[in-house]
Order: C-alpha cells, then structure tokens, then sequence
C-alpha cells in the first residue's frame, strides 16, 4: 500500500502597501482586468471584459477576494505590482 504526503505550503500575499526596509523600496499590488475565459467548456475563448478588480467586502473578510464587479476570484484577475524608490 503507497503512502501519500501531504505537503502544506504557506504563501504569503505582500500587503497592497508595503516597504521593504533593505533597500528602501515601496510596493504597490493592485489587480487589472479580468482574465477568466467563460467559454472554456465548449472550447472556445471569451473575457467578460471587468476592467479592474473591487473587493466586495472590507479587507480581512471572505467577501474581499470576490470581484463586485463580476463576481469571480480575485486570482483571475491580472496582478499588477508597481515598486518605487522611496
């Protein structure tokens, strides 16, 4: 009988704000256009065309990694990081 391992993985998400005191750097994350493709279980490729990414709820809560726009994960969104020398 095979044994199975299971691996836990912690990823941990930059704050939308954050300066890395190294090298003065400040980083901004933000999330663009959507990128979810709605017809991919007839095979074909279409966008819903959201625009930007607008939590549906107040950070901290399960309703910010929701799109108010439409609706879907904030992983399919395009994530945008912009770093500036502080």
């Amino acid at each position: 009988m095979a044994r199975k391992k299971l691996v836990v993985l912690r990823n941990e998400e930059p704050s939308l704000d954050s300066t890395n005191s190294l090298n003065n750097v400040r980083i901004h994350v933000s999330y663009g256009e959507c990128q979810r493709n709605l017809a991919a279980e007839i095979g074909g490729y279409a966008l819903d065309g959201c625009r930007e990414f607008m939590a549906s709820d107040a950070v901290g809560t399960e309703g910010a990694m929701i799109c108010a726009a439409c609706g879907c994960h904030r992983n399919f969104h395009r994530r945008v990081v912009e770093a500036e020398d502080v």
